[in-house]
């Protein structure tokens, strides 16, 4: 199968493609076994060619974007990884509209907004990662998420191009409701007008608070754990006496107590077993049970 699939890829796909590729160059932890292949169509057409090929020939697939909300398990993934790299492009659409790719930076969709003087998505200056992962898990911050001023969402559904309304999507507190193998291609952001000194000045709050609380200083994916009902995660996790606590490479920030972070060669299941300690013990000493907001994915 492997080998019919890679004599195809070289016919019809026009994109990158590596073999074996090490997941740890693709996420934010900077940990992961290897995908059996990763590729990075060079456009919409391409895409829906790759996935055609994967169809065809029996192939499970995830799409990444800047892995910055997700932890490969040693053992790495099977099938394709695809990356969305390539999908960057933003424009002004309309007045105070602007649509954005799944594969732009939050930063450079912040930035572009605010060199218009457009106001609404400041929050996202300080999290890393593109539009896309923002969007599959409703990023959010300072009381705001990406899908307050969501007008559209635009994704791939059966090789086909949706184009869905907010009014008709399912979201919440770090969740977006997709279909299986639903692929987000973009989105339409209707913002507000402002002053661009008053949107500069709140983006730089934003960035502040960020540079005050989490700045831990080594590789992370952001906030590992949701913040459940009774509070932020990150004070029950203090309250079990978990700051700084360390599995292998892995580390309860000293800093900000809801990042686990790679003190250096840390492996995924450092990860792992640092994560079910940290839940384990928040629940005997809190009662509160903590859920992963980072996705685990792949093979032991």
């Amino acid at each position: 199968m492997t080998s019919g699939f890679e004599f195809r890829l070289k016919l019809e796909f026009r994109g990158t493609v590596l073999r074996n590729e090490p997941m740890r160059r693709h996420t934010s932890l900077r940990v992961g076994g290897p995908a059996d292949w990763f590729l990075c169509p060079t456009g919409l057409e391409d895409l829906q060619v790759l996935l055609r090929l994967l169809k065809e020939h029996g192939m499970p697939f995830l799409v990444v974007g800047g892995g910055n909300n997700l932890l490969v398990r040693d053992g790495g993934l099977r099938g394709a990884v695809i990356s969305l790299d390539r999908f960057d492009r933003v424009e002004l659409a309309g007045d105070n509209l602007v649509r954005a790719e799944a594969g732009l930076p939050n930063i450079a969709l912040v930035e572009f907004a605010a060199d218009r003087e457009l106001s609404g998505l400041e929050f996202l200056v300080g999290i890393p990662g593109r539009v896309g992962g923002a969007l599959a898990m409703n990023a959010g911050a300072g009381g705001g998420a990406i899908t307050d001023c969501l007008e559209t969402l635009v994704s791939l559904k059966g090789g086909e191009v949706a184009t869905v309304s907010r009014v008709d999507l399912r979201c919440g507190y770090r969740f977006l409701s997709l279909d299986p193998g639903e692929i987000i291609l973009g989105a339409s952001f209707r913002l507000r007008k402002g002053r661009g000194e008053d949107v500069r000045a709140l983006m730089e709050e934003f960035l502040a608070h960020r540079r005050a609380v989490q700045q831990v200083g080594f590789p992370n994916a952001g906030s590992f754990f949701r913040n459940p009902p009774q509070g932020p995660a990150w004070r029950f996790i203090d309250a079990a006496g978990l700051r700084g606590v360390r599995v292998g490479g892995a580390q309860v920030s000293e800093v900000h107590a809801n990042f686990l972070v790679n003190r250096g060669e840390a492996t995924a299941a450092d990860f792992i077993e640092l994560a079910a300690l940290v839940k384990e013990k928040v629940r005997e000493k809190t009662g509160v049970r903590l859920e992963e907001e980072v996705r685990v994915v792949g093979e032991e």
